[in-house]
């Protein structure tokens, strides 16, 4: 009786913590570069001397769908993409690294260029700054040149190469403020392998059908779960019952 109520009952609670991973996955469809959350669970026994009978239910492993999304075209020069594996350096607030692949930038009225939340692009050297009345390109090396208004065609300024990074997976985690870091806390080293298109973003990994399905699939997976409380209640009464009986 017990293995069932803690089973039960905890596995229910982690459903809903799973069907809240699948709505963030969700609300995430439309953000560029947003890699999917995935959730696991195991039974457990409870551990204790007076508890031999008792299992619960925990967070196995909660992880990330590291699949590229889809590459959209936008014509936008200060929209860039990865090609293949990598990630785009960029500043957290407490001034640590972050690393993300959405790659729609803008330039902030000091001519940094930024996330479109407001983080500053990293090079070697730090942020980027793009002077006033430029042209410019960025190339596949994540190479940032400028051309001044008014100038000779040909004549290019090279200010700064975006640090462009390809960490080992298994060492990255997602922050609070959907940025990736590194595990031990350290900077990424730049990758000269890591490539960008510009003049186009990548979109969220998120499936929606898949995502739609799960959730379909989470809830009857939770009314399984209460009922299974309740047969538990039923037994319980039933043989409270018998027990009075005799």
């Amino acid at each position: 009786m017990d293995r069932l109520i803690y089973t039960a009952m905890s596995g229910a609670k982690q459903i809903l913590e799973q069907q809240a991973t699948t709505s963030n996955n969700l609300a995430n469809v439309s953000t560029n570069g947003f890699r999917a959350q995935l959730d696991t669970f195991r039974a457990v026994p409870v551990v204790g001397a007076n508890m031999p009978t008792r299992t619960y239910v925990v967070d196995s492993t909660v992880g990330t769908d590291f699949r590229a999304g889809a590459i959209q075209q936008t014509g936008r020069n200060l929209d860039v993409a990865i090609q293949g594996k990598g990630w785009i350096t960029v500043e957290r607030a407490d001034g640590s690294e972050g690393y993300t692949r959405a790659g729609n930038l803008k330039i902030n009225e000091n001519g940094v260029l930024q996330t479109e939340s407001g983080l500053n692009v990293l090079s070697d050297a730090g942020p980027i700054t793009i002077p006033p009345d430029t042209r410019f390109t960025i190339a596949k090396d994540g190479t940032i040149s400028t051309v001044q208004a008014g100038s000779v065609p040909g004549a290019t300024i090279q200010l700064a190469r975006m640090k462009l990074v390809n960490p080992d997976e298994g060492n990255l985690v997602r922050g609070s403020e959907g940025l990736f870091v590194t595990k031990d806390g350290q900077p990424a080293e730049p990758d000269a392998n890591v490539a960008v298109l510009s003049g186009a973003v990548e979109s969220s990994n998120v499936n929606v059908v898949d995502a739609m399905v799960n959730m379909i699939s989470l809830s009857r997976q939770f009314e399984v779960h209460m009922n299974m409380l309740k047969h538990a209640e039923s037994n319980a009464a039933k043989a409270t019952e018998f027990l009075s009986l005799s």
